[in-house]
């Protein structure tokens, strides 16, 4: 894979899947990207057509009124760190009064909630920060609430690329991802999983070495670190083609089936991997130590519990164990 592939590249942080949009894991624009002045002539597309996206708060004010003077830097602030939860437009209702009118305002400042395209809920007076929130949180959810459901999602169709093989694209989400939370550990993971199948190793064990130490002890990042032990030892064992004759001409040649189970499952090869342990175990439970078992319990640490291969091979671990 090149450079240009190399789904950890920098550049791949900025880059969406074609087939969605994920406007809660992509970075915000600029702070007032989520705020606009309105006319009447604009009113019916700032507001009525924008609230179908998502609600828009409208703060109807004047220069001359001193509580909107105090009103409006919160709505400002909590709308932006909001990051598109909801939108804020201001009007100004001296220059433009028709609106307030037909709304039946008769005293500012007072904001009405679009959603749909319809008024929603309102306000009026100078009410403190804490309010605003509580106000905004009925109209959109809790904060943070969109992005997490989001961000679930985009790593569900992550890890539906990555195990269809299609690392590049896998990488591009995972990537967003991680720029919209640095340390979401599936992310990470994932990321390195991308890392790994473009036989990257390397640069996947730096990438999860270089985590704080609360973030590294997750079992999803440890898994991989594992894994890749499971690989760099898996890479000192042999040739597989030489110890599968070797097996051929003496089956009860153990150290050799471990040494093929350990490629084997490096290989992808989950499910030959988990049988040639199990053969050592039906055979001589005493070998290392019941290594067999021990190796193939580690397997599963890496597989994860609901992998189809893990489930199998435990199911028939089971059957040997207490039989």
């Amino acid at each position: 894979m090149s450079g240009s592939d190399n789904p950890y590249n920098g550049s791949f942080g900025n880059q969406m899947s074609a087939t969605a949009s994920y406007g809660a894991v992509s970075q915000p624009a600029a702070g007032g990207s989520h705020i606009k002045d309105t006319t009447t002539a604009n009113f019916a597309k700032d507001v009525l057509e924008e609230s179908r996206n998502q609600p828009v708060l409208v703060d109807f004010w004047a220069p001359w009124c001193g509580p909107c003077k105090q009103l409006t830097p919160i709505l400002e602030k909590v709308v932006n760190e909001g990051q598109g939860r909801v939108k804020l437009v201001k009007m100004n209702i001296d220059d433009h009064p028709s609106i307030a009118g037909q709304l039946g305002i008769q005293s500012i400042p007072a904001v009405i909630a679009f959603v749909n395209g319809r008024p929603a809920d309102g306000f009026m007076g100078a009410v403190p920060e804490s309010q605003v929130r509580q106000f905004v949180d009925r109209l959109a959810g809790p904060a943070g609430a969109d992005q997490a459901a989001e961000i679930e999602a985009v790593l569900a169709e992550a890890g539906e690329l990555l195990a269809a093989g299609n690392t590049n694209e896998a990488g591009q989400l995972y990537g967003a991802i991680m720029q919209a939370d640095p340390e979401n550990a599936k992310a990470l993971a994932g990321m390195a999983e991308c890392l790994i199948a473009a036989d990257q190793h390397g640069e996947a064990r730096q990438m999860l070495s270089e985590l704080p130490e609360e973030l590294a002890k997750d079992a999803g990042i440890q898994a991989i670190l594992k894994k890749l032990d499971q690989i760099e030892e898996a890479r000192k064992l042999g040739d597989p083609i030489a110890l599968e004759r070797e097996l051929a001409s003496n089956p009860d040649h153990h150290e050799a089936r471990l040494k093929l189970a350990k490629i084997l499952n490096v290989e992808g090869k989950r499910e030959e991997a988990a049988e040639h342990l199990l053969t050592i175990m039906r055979k001589d439970r005493a070998f290392d130590d019941d290594g067999a078992r021990r190796q193939l319990l580690q397997f599963f640490e890496v597989w994860g519990f609901k992998d189809p291969a893990t489930v199998s091979a435990r199911r028939k671990l089971s059957s040997i164990l207490f039989s």
